[in-house]
């Protein structure tokens, strides 16, 4: 079977899941105001951001999340067509010492440049080939299947950066009280997901998104003289 076919199969599996039902969007569910508890939630102790004033969006994934897998596409699409004063970063997770080799393989595509071209490839190799890339070996081998050449690779990989940068990410991760993906902030002070809203669908999350980054735009309006 083709991966086009395989990938098509296992989105509408997970299309097909009780948290996933396609809905009425959140801003629907709502009445046209998503609700604190209900849609979101506001972190106790806001984080600060490093955006250059931007409105900072984060996108907390794992490579080996099928929610994650399944919200891709439309996460990407979303992505795209943001206006100049918003900033999207991806932050990868990893729950325990033995995931972290997935948030190396991010942070050493960021160094290589290579996060545009590789990202929904990796989430591929998971989930429709089912290699658990967690070899250091077996992850180097992919990369070198993919154009990057395995010593270009290892020295990255291997490299201070990236274990600064995957380091980072666990903190940032502890900061923001993740504790599933994917999940969603804005403006270092609001998270939201498909598992948090009340609809439960990826188009809710990213409707309460979209009012969230609304709602930081009328509150710098505000403030300014």
């Amino acid at each position: 079977m083709s991966p086009f076919f395989r990938r098509r199969e296992i989105l509408i599996a997970l299309s097909a899941s009780p948290a996933l039902l396609v809905v009425p969007s959140a801003m629907a569910q709502t009445g046209g105001t998503p609700r604190e508890g209900a849609d979101y939630t506001v972190l106790t102790n806001p984080q600060p951001t490093d955006s250059a004033g931007k409105i900072e969006v984060l996108d907390f994934f794992w490579y080996g999340c099928p929610h994650c897998y399944a919200f891709l596409p439309e996460l990407e699409a979303w992505r795209k067509k943001q206006a100049a004063d918003v900033a999207y970063k991806h932050v990868p997770v990893a729950f325990d010492a033995a995931r972290e080799p997935h948030t190396k393989i991010f942070y050493a595509l960021q160094v290589l440049n290579r996060v545009d071209d590789m990202h929904s490839k990796v989430f591929d190799a998971f989930h429709l080939r089912h290699m658990r890339l967690l070899d250091r070996d077996e992850i180097a081998d992919f990369m070198a299947s993919n154009g990057i050449p395995r010593d270009k690779w290892l020295a990255a990989y291997d490299s201070f950066t990236v274990a600064g940068l995957t380091s980072r990410a666990r903190m940032i991760t502890q900061a923001y009280t993740i504790d599933g993906t994917p999940t969603l902030a804005c403006d270092g002070r609001f998270l939201t997901s498909p598992s948090i809203v009340q609809s439960h669908t990826n188009a809710g999350a990213l409707a309460v998104l979209d009012y969230l980054i609304e709602r930081v735009r009328r509150e710098r309006a505000r403030k300014k003289p």
